[in-house]
């Protein structure tokens, strides 16, 4: 097969010592590859939709904003560790390869939720993994936190409203 993109490859995880929600993307961005940082798009909800959860003020240091989630219990990953891509869309996404999920599961028996970062994080995560191995662990479909609209976009409110349900896991 002939590719005109790169490969692109994700991030290690941020694990804290006792994780109990796991929140997977699909794969960084461009500009979040670029930075090396989950997330890194200014534009992307996801910070500040965490920060709201918690009733605090914006972090804009990366390593202090890792440190917040470390200490929420809250562990970054993506379910693709590899794919071509060219751009940022996750429809642009081909030949994916996925992270070992399970190997987080059974390794930290602590998590409680797998949250799965919009559609393209939900149905890679369907498709390389059986729920059925994962005992314990919920696993749901959040509001993508991009700043991308597409099909289902939602207003921040309703993202905020929605991602609320991670916290009945922390």
């Amino acid at each position: 097969m002939i590719f005109l993109c790169e490969k692109v490859v994700s991030f290690p995880p941020v694990l804290p010592e006792h994780p109990k929600v796991l929140i997977l993307g699909s794969m960084p961005s461009v500009q979040s590859l670029e930075k090396q940082q989950y997330y890194g798009n200014p534009r992307n909800h996801f910070w500040p939709i965490l920060f709201e959860l918690f009733g605090v003020e914006e972090i804009k240091e990366y390593d202090k904003r890792i440190e917040f989630a470390k200490q929420h219990g809250i562990a970054l990953w993506d379910t693709i560790a590899a794919c071509y891509r060219e751009g940022s869309l996750d429809a642009s996404i081909s030949d994916e390869e996925p992270n070992d999920i399970l190997g987080i599961v059974k390794n930290y028996p602590t998590l409680r939720l797998i949250a799965c970062n919009g559609t393209k994080a939900y149905e890679t995560f369907q498709k390389n993994f059986d729920t059925k191995e994962l005992e314990q662990v919920h696993v749901m479909k959040m509001p993508s936190t991009s700043p991308i609209p597409g099909r289902y976009t939602k207003t921040f409110a309703e993202k905020v409203q929605a991602w609320r349900e991670i916290l009945n896991h922390i």
